[in-house]
């Protein structure tokens, strides 16, 4: 089974096979969705959810506790990953982001039918695309103090 050359890029995503995360990085899709305390993101399993806030995040300021992004493997390059995110248990909102488009649940759905040797060869591929990326210098870029925020 080949899967659809359109699809290369889209599996840099697969590197949360391994790695952990602090629980500051997700906590507001167990504590505060909405903006209200509280309110749990609905994309995410219940089960998974609970287990999470009664075993490792048990506040939302918890800042030193680590995760598992891809628990039972994340020390293993592997296609469990995916497996998760089909279940509804991908840690981050950009991990489940991926099940909700028709394009990209297509691409997750090839990836599990699919070989280890498949995934590695269309991550790599990834990876080299990801590294022509042009670099930003001086004035055109900058190093963010946050990620996912432009600095003020």
């Amino acid at each position: 089974m080949g899967l659809n050359n359109n699809y290369h890029g889209q599996n840099v995503s697969g590197a949360h096979t391994i790695g952990v995360s602090h629980c500051s990085s997700f906590s507001t899709r167990l504590y505060n969705f909405t903006g209200t305390f509280g309110t749990q993101d609905p994309s995410l399993d219940s089960e998974y959810a609970t287990n999470l806030k009664a075993n490792k995040c048990k506040s939302i300021n918890d800042n030193t506790t680590i995760v598992e992004m891809d628990p039972g493997s994340f020390r293993t390059f592997d296609l469990s990953y995916y497996k998760l995110l089909l279940k509804r248990r991908g840690l981050f909102q950009s991990d489940a982001a991926l099940t909700t488009s028709t394009t990209t649940k297509s691409y997750i759905d090839q990836l599990v039918a699919g070989s280890l040797k498949e995934f590695y060869a269309e991550f790599a591929q990834s990876m080299e695309k990801m590294g022509r990326i042009e670099v930003k210098t001086g004035s055109d870029g900058e190093i963010r103090k946050h990620c996912a925020v432009v600095n003020s």
